[in-house]
């Protein structure tokens, strides 16, 4: 018998910053969380699953128009027809929609209350499914501590929100710790919220699948679900499946040794045909990051806009592949610590410069004074050409400082 376990499918996800981005594939990557829930239904047909379980974050807060709950009924009426279950909590995005308790997908979408642990008991599989949604968005309480103990003789799952003790990136939700839902005692925990596959444990399962569809350049990788095998009332494999129909990936770029430019696109060029190979067709929106401490460092702070235009023009030739951006994380050969101690305007602009990262004060004064131009610009521009918060202006110095040195010094320090 097979189960399914998916989690933050962000369904309509606005995904509002794309628009910054020229040439973006913008309706498509907008598109793919639905054609990721039809991809999601699909491997539940073909594996015949029994039972799919989704712990959180169907929506991504609040429905632009019904259009997203009708397309998810359609979806759900493709399992009523071969009867596999559904059973599903609520996440905190579920929480913040207003049209969430409107739903009516079917009689075989089972959801778990919101307001204290319910369990759903299914006598034909040997299964029972314990869990509890989340009553409002900002929900900080232990759901853990009402769990019910679990059921004889039955294959017990919980279903659960949560960042656990925390998460990078993920609000501290539904706090618990792994060793105590490993001591509740149920036989698999699908858990959701983080986005980033992790198995946690196996005696017994604890699980995040991921999310079923990266939004976002943080969002990198294969994104899916996960299949669970279950033989005479046991566990006896889990297994991830890609269902993402496009794929956000990152791609560091070291061109210590690189001589030019032709040098630098042929090191790109190579690790571009990997990511398009890995990604099996799919559309690929692809973050190019070069590092290294590289004698072209200034070259290719002076050639930025040649840098990002050969790049693109790389990706043209190599499947389906979209630059998101062309990052530069290169260092200079030389030593800025020394270069600073200088008595001379190279170390006067260095040292200031220095000063401004490791005073907080002096970042919130030039944010300060950044503030009224930043207001000036259109909204969709606003924190992308002038960021205002000190974190960003710290980050953005240490451009200004390489393009400054740039401009000031030689190829050999002088």
């Amino acid at each position: 018998m097979k189960l399914v376990h998916a989690a933050d499918l962000h369904l309509d996800s606005p995904l509002h910053g794309l628009v910054r981005y020229e040439g973006a594939p913008v309706e498509r990557i907008r598109g793919s969380t639905r054609r990721a829930l039809q991809n999601l239904v699909s491997l539940c047909l073909e594996q015949d699953a029994r039972l799919l379980l989704i712990a959180g974050d169907l929506y991504d807060g609040t429905w632009r128009d019904h259009s997203t709950a009708l397309f998810f009924t359609e979806q759900m009426a493709r399992l009523r027809a071969v009867d596999c279950r559904v059973v599903w909590v609520r996440g905190n995005h579920d929480a913040q929609s207003r049209l969430t308790g409107h739903l009516r997908p079917g009689s075989h979408v089972l959801e778990l209350p919101h307001d204290r642990p319910g369990t759903e008991r299914f006598e034909e599989l040997g299964i029972a499914v314990h869990g509890q949604g989340f009553s409002r968005a900002d929900l900080t309480d232990d759901l853990l501590a009402a769990y019910p103990v679990p059921v004889g003789d039955l294959l017990n799952i919980g279903l659960l929100h949560t960042a656990l003790t925390g998460r990078a990136g993920h609000a501290l939700y539904a706090p618990c710790s792994l060793e105590r839902l490993v001591a509740q005692g149920y036989d698999y925990w699908a858990l959701g919220h983080v986005h980033q596959r992790e198995e946690l444990c196996r005696e017994p399962w604890v699980v995040f699948p991921g999310n079923l569809q990266g939004r976002h350049a943080r969002e990198t990788g294969p994104k899916g679900a996960t299949v669970i095998t279950v033989d005479g009332g046991r566990i006896t494999e889990v297994r991830p499946v890609a269902l993402d129909v496009m794929r956000w990936e990152r791609a560091e770029v070291d061109v210590t040794l690189a001589k030019n430019l032709d040098d630098v696109l042929d090191a790109v060029s190579g690790r571009l045909d990997e990511l398009s190979l890995r990604a099996d067709g799919r559309l690929c929106a692809v973050r190019v990051v070069l590092a290294g401490r590289s004698p072209m460092h200034t070259g290719l702070l002076r050639e930025q806009s040649g840098l990002d235009l050969g790049v693109r023009e790389l990706a043209h030739g190599v499947g389906e592949l979209w630059i998101e951006r062309v990052k530069l994380a290169t260092e200079p050969p030389r030593d800025l610590d020394a270069l600073a101690e200088r008595d001379d305007a190279v170390g006067g602009v260095l040292a200031a410069l220095h000063r401004l990262r490791e005073e907080p004060r002096a970042l919130s004064e030039l944010a300060e004074l950044v503030a009224p131009m930043t207001a000036k610009l259109p909204p969709e521009l606003r924190g992308l050409v002038l960021p205002s918060e000190p974190g960003a202006l710290a980050e953005l110095s240490r451009d200004v400082e390489q393009i400054v040195l740039s401009e000031l010094l030689d190829g050999d320090g002088a």
